[in-house]
């Protein structure tokens, strides 16, 4: 019997398997934790996704951007049971292993910077960012960080407090900790100086710095904004931010937990602006799946905090840490970042034609794999299309496409499908997205 015979009987033994989860999720899971799409997924390979009902879906979500090497990555999997067949846990700060020491070694020598580099393992990114934030204020004596419009750094407390938009991630769950300003990072799209863009955020952010003189600890930023819609932040604003940073004294801290690990087409995306942050932010597609994130920078800053400050029971797991060298390890014989660059080229492609068809399609933007369309109600007054966006995905979805909206609007459609996807799949995944368009949008 082949494989695909025993999906197909698969599928016809578990027909309504997902009705009965869905309806047990109901029952027994907070309605709290939201879904994006109703698939209850069984197994999945590169970017195919099956549920337990035995439908096969092409994958353009990665799992937020977590799965740059696809779903069940041999090298990959092979790590983690290894691991796990060595040593589970023993919790870092009680007795070390390597896994742990390996994998900060080789971010000091992957990440941007010449400088001695050392690194603190944690489980999500939310950690990395609370963790950089207890680095940065220990490391100046000060309490400020600045964060960005549409920025989103995560789930708790401090995080939420980074994070711009208010519904869902925010809504009662205040009051959050202070001593954070948020300023206008330039969005090109819907700019707030108009004509004047980059230029006009960066005289923002400079007087503030001039008016409260020895106050902000770091200055925090996404060179690719994620949840916040796919803004990329100029490469002229980025360089011009670390020369601020650099002559106030404050942080910079780069939140490269979307962008990172090769979804723009280098590593990390700060390379792009040829910048040299002071601490790197990762999780996401550091390890393949498995539950890890870094902080990684400056020896000297990384050093700052009190021996004991930074750790916790599960962070640097080594099975995640095990992954994570997999990881890295694969994206460079399978040369998976240049890849990227390819990948987006291919979805630009097919956005600019959309664009060039549908009305819907306000704009098109991203930088490498990391891909995006605003949708508008109407292109001059640029009202979002929110409902309309909500249509397109589900009805793609049914077509067998997983793909997820962002944007502080609810009005954007990205694609952050794994890097291992081929010519083929990628081409099918966008030929369900296109049909899902031209059914809710107008012509132009």
């Amino acid at each position: 019997m082949t494989s695909s015979d025993v999906k197909t009987t698969d599928r016809a033994v578990n027909q309504g398997r997902s009705d009965q989860l869905r309806a047990m999720r109901d029952e027994f899971v907070s309605r709290s934790v939201s879904h994006s799409t109703p698939v209850i997924a069984d197994y999945a390979s590169g970017v195919e996704v099956w549920d337990v009902d035995g439908k096969r879906y092409i994958d353009f979500a990665g799992g937020i951007g977590t799965l740059n090497v696809g779903h069940t990555h041999p090298a990959v999997a092979k790590a983690i049971t290894q691991q796990a067949n060595r040593l589970v846990h023993t919790m870092f700060g009680v007795a070390m292993y390597e896994p742990y020491i390996q994998l900060a070694a080789e971010l000091a020598r992957l990440t941007p910077g010449t400088f001695a580099k050392k690194s603190v393992l944690v489980n999500s990114g939310a950690e990395a960012v609370e963790n950089a934030v207890k680095i940065a204020r220990a490391a100046t004596g000060r309490a400020t960080i600045i964060s960005f419009t549409n920025a989103f750094h995560g789930r708790t407390s401090m995080a939420m407090a980074l994070t711009h938009k208010e519904v869902p991630y925010k809504k009662d769950f205040g009051p959050f900790p202070l001593d954070v300003a948020r300023l206008p990072l330039p969005d090109l799209y819907r700019p707030t100086f108009p004509g004047n863009e980059v230029q006009g955020c960066l005289d923002t952010l400079s007087t503030y710095l001039d008016e409260h003189p020895g106050e902000v600890a770091g200055i925090i930023f996404e060179p690719v904004q994620g949840e916040g819609g796919f803004i990329v932040a100029p490469d002229e604003w980025v360089q011009g931010v670390a020369k601020l940073a650099e002559r106030h004294g404050a942080v910079l801290i780069a939140d490269e937990i979307q962008t990172g690990f090769g979804r723009t087409g280098r590593w990390f995306a700060v390379e792009h602006a040829g910048i040299e942050p002071d601490l790197i932010l990762m999780a996401k597609s550091l390890a393949g799946g498995m539950p890890l994130a870094a902080v990684t920078g400056r020896a000297e800053l990384m050093d700052a905090p009190v021996v004991g400050g930074l750790g916790g029971t599960f962070g640097g797991n080594p099975i995640s840490c095990a992954a994570a060298i997999a990881v890295i390890e694969t994206m460079r014989a399978e040369g998976l970042v240049g890849q990227a660059i390819e990948v987006g080229q291919m979805i630009e492609a097919r956005m600019r034609k959309w664009q060039h068809e549908y009305a819907l399609i306000g704009d098109v933007r991203g930088r490498g794999a990391m891909m995006a369309m605003e949708l508008v109600k109407d292109r001059e007054t640029k009202e979002p299309a929110a409902q309309e966006t909500t249509h397109i995905l589900r009805d793609a979805g049914e077509r067998g496409l997983i793909a997820l909206s962002a944007g502080t609007y609810g009005n954007v459609i990205r694609v952050l499908v794994p890097l291992v996807v081929t010519d083929a799949e990628l081409e099918e995944g966008l030929d369900m997205l296109g049909e899902a368009i031209a059914g809710v949008s107008p012509r132009v």
